[in-house]
């Protein structure tokens, strides 16, 4: 699965936030500075050429949702995210951010028990 830009993925929120929508219902859910009406508009068509929306022509306008899940888009780039920067080891995943203090005994601790649970 390719990569979303950082505009596209913001775009993608507010889709996946209105499920189901039109180009102002997801530059209403954007947080400020939004884009400019046609910045998105060409985003959402972007989108909609790589898979990730779907349209449906209501009347004048198209009404998008999304075609793939928030978190099937989150499996799939986290897996990419891994494969890329840590050799698909999830160890060295957390290695790296136990190093960086960026994960606490405890949240270990947390993590640990819910590996456990399972």
């Amino acid at each position: 699965m390719e990569k979303l830009s950082k505009q596209e993925e913001e775009a993608m929120q507010a889709v996946w936030q209105c499920e189901v929508g039109f180009i102002k219902d997801f530059l209403d859910q954007m947080e400020e500075p939004k884009p400019p009406y046609t910045t998105l508009a060409s985003t959402i068509k972007n989108l909609e050429r790589k898979g990730f929306l779907q349209s449906e022509k209501m009347g004048n306008s198209l009404r998008y949702s999304a075609a793939i899940k928030e978190e099937e888009y989150k499996k799939r780039f986290m897996s990419g995210f891994v494969n890329d920067y840590f050799q698909n080891s999830y160890k060295d995943l957390v290695t790296f951010f136990a190093k960086d203090k960026k994960l606490s005994a405890k949240d270990l601790q947390e993590i640990i028990k819910l590996i456990e649970k399972q």
